[in-house]
């Protein structure tokens, strides 16, 4: 199902714990537009933790594919056959790569993003002198939306400039730095908070409390 900005929040769960992890899916309720999963998660708890986490709303599959055509075919197709409702791959593979994700996401009826620039300090060193040129290449390609970074708004104001009506996940708010408002103030359409909400003493409350401060 696509993604449709209500609350504006997806919650990353990079836990290695299944168990933990539906507990925190459970306690939110359904507030966040999504769920986002990764592979420490996957890895530890076995694909079906993504038909499980599915009972309390839509999850993205963080996977940041990035292989030939062939390769992202395969990832793909599992990811989503397992319940995913959208996947996130890299577009320095090059456009066949992308390609080959939106195609298995069309397949599915569901949605592939495309990483411009990460998070972290490091996506300055390689990610950021091509974000534009990823961007484009997202355009072209027909990808449903980007990955953009809450931690630079600067910098991801710039790429909202370029990314047109495609939907902006903005990932690092919270723990890395990003702060909420902004972000959406900046382009994003969804923020993506973890480790603020999954290890806090109250997920749904401080679930909600980002929920507000985008309201605010």
């Amino acid at each position: 199902m696509p993604l449709v900005p209500r609350s504006r929040l997806i919650v990353a769960l990079d836990l290695m714990d299944g168990y933990e992890a539906l507990s925190i899916a459970e306690k939110l309720g359904g507030i966040a537009d999504a769920i986002k999963v990764n592979y420490p998660l996957v890895l530890a708890a076995g694909l079906g933790i993504i038909k499980d986490l599915k009972k309390h709303g839509n999850v993205v599959a963080d996977f940041k594919v990035a292989d030939i055509p062939n390769t992202n075919s395969l990832i793909c197709a599992q990811a989503f056959k397992a319940g995913a409702d959208a996947i996130i791959c890299h577009g320095f593979a090059g456009s066949d790569s992308v390609k080959a994700c939106i195609g298995e996401a069309s397949k599915y009826g569901c949605e592939a993003y495309v990483v411009t620039e990460m998070s972290h300090p490091g996506a300055v060193e390689f990610l950021q002198p091509h974000a534009f040129e990823l961007v484009e290449l997202a355009r072209r390609a027909g990808a449903s939306g980007i990955i953009a970074p809450a931690t630079r708004p600067e910098r991801l104001a710039d790429i909202r400039r370029h990314a047109g009506n495609m939907k902006i996940l903005a990932p690092g708010v919270g723990a890395q730095g990003g702060e909420a408002r902004r972000a959406i103030e900046a382009g994003a359409d969804f923020i993506i908070v973890g480790r603020s909400i999954y290890g806090a003493d109250d997920p749904y409350e401080a679930a909600l409390e980002f929920i507000e401060q985008l309201r605010r």
